[in-house]
């Protein structure tokens, strides 16, 4: 009894250093979630009905909204944007009580395709790592080159490429390739 319960803790401390660890839930150390074009946001200005609203953060990372005009949201937390807006209404409404809040985190997206059982978008919440993300999708195929799976990170000339060795990490080796996926990232299993 001793010998597979010691052999049942080692697959469990390998299965959660090949998804990345076990993560722990610590307000302290989980970073603000940043917005992202797609979110949509509650806004509600107290006892001012006309000024509660449900917005959304376009593409270009902004939202408009009355009497404050456009609002950067991209990459901002929610406490920064419920701080301007409210700044933005101090011209109009005297101490305006301004809440934010997130209603649904569709920007937050990353993309798996190519060899996969189910290739597309993905919605990350809260996070995910690239193993993660290819088991969210089904998995790869026969078809797959497991070895030369790339994470494609950033926009424009701004886009670089990170490499993951399924091989590799499916042994326990060179786990620092199964990173955090971050909002946009796109996981190509070719």
């Amino acid at each position: 009894m001793g010998n597979w319960l010691q052999r049942s803790l080692q697959l469990t401390v390998m299965l959660a250093a090949l998804l990345g660890g076990m993560p722990r839930v610590d307000a302290q150390t989980m970073p603000d979630y940043t917005l992202n074009p797609g979110d949509n946001l509650d806004v509600d200005v107290y006892k001012e009905l006309e000024l509660t609203k449900t917005v959304v953060v376009r593409p270009d990372g902004k939202f408009s909204f009355p009497l404050a005009g456009d609002i950067l949201a991209v990459g901002r937390t929610v406490v920064q944007v419920q701080q301007e807006l409210t700044s933005k209404l101090t011209k109009y409404i005297p101490e305006p009580v301004v809440t934010v809040a997130v209603k649904t985190l569709d920007g937050c997206k990353i993309y798996v395709i190519g060899q996969v059982t189910h290739p597309g978008a993905i919605l990350m919440n809260p996070r995910l790592n690239v193993l993660q993300a290819l088991s969210m999708a089904g998995g790869m195929t026969p078809f797959a080159a497991t070895n030369d799976v790339i994470i494609l990170r950033g926009n424009g000339s701004n886009q670089k490429s990170l490499p993951f060795r399924y091989g590799d990490v499916s042994k326990g080796k060179s786990l620092n390739q199964n990173v955090m996926l971050e909002a946009g990232d796109v996981v190509v299993v070719p």
